[in-house]
């Protein structure tokens, strides 16, 4: 969609429930041929409140939340264990697009941890083992000799524990954002609040 395709939004063009309509406009990023319609920017802040972000993929969403995984020895999952709320943006430039959500975060069980990961291709799930995130490390030589002592060690095993580390976490919405890009830099932007009896939305000034 061209930008002189693309119309304004109006709160009609939106579902009255945000993860319906989040569902929308990600099937249609997908069908677009946008590159990676699941990358996401993960927000997270310290205790302290000092401030992180980093790109990541969106392995699953629905009306309980969206889940992603990572390292439960990373900076992000230590960030969350100290302060678990969070903020994801997705942002499909070649739609004039980009949605933002806050909420939050929870670890998901170990057997919805366990079934990702044995769906990972099998290098993935070594390098989630070989892998000490986060933390530092003396040389590329040192992970690689990790991965092919791993390699040799499990060459003959189709399947692989999950690391205890290892797992995800599920954010739960309070806030979703709609944008949609608009002439003169007057976007058109739409937040839905969860409340009691459900969501309520309004329109945003760009």
């Amino acid at each position: 969609m061209s930008g002189s395709d693309r119309k304004y939004l109006e709160a009609a063009d939106l579902d009255q429930d945000p993860l319906v309509q989040f569902g929308r406009w990600f099937a249609e990023a997908g069908c677009s041929g946008v590159p990676d319609p699941e990358a996401m920017c993960l927000a997270t802040a310290d205790a302290a409140g000092q401030p992180s972000a980093r790109m990541l993929l969106l392995k699953g969403f629905d009306e309980s939340g969206f889940v992603f995984f990572t390292n439960y020895e990373s900076r992000k999952a230590r960030e969350l264990e100290e302060n678990p709320r969070a903020a994801l943006n997705f942002y499909w430039p070649s739609l004039g697009r980009q949605v933002r959500i806050e909420g939050q975060v929870t670890r998901i069980s170990h057997q919805e941890s366990r079934l990702y990961f044995d769906s990972r291709p099998f290098e993935s799930r070594l390098g989630a083992w070989a892998s000490d995130q986060s933390r530092p490390l003396e040389s590329r030589a040192e992970l690689d000799r990790r991965m092919a002592e791993l390699t040799r060690r499990f060459a003959e095993q189709e399947s692989l524990d999950l690391p205890p580390f290892w797992g995800g976490y599920r954010l739960r919405p309070e806030a979703i954002e709609f944008w949609q890009q608009g002439p003169n830099r007057l976007h058109d932007r739409f937040r839905y609040e969860r409340a009691a009896s459900g969501w309520t939305s309004q329109r945003l000034f760009p």
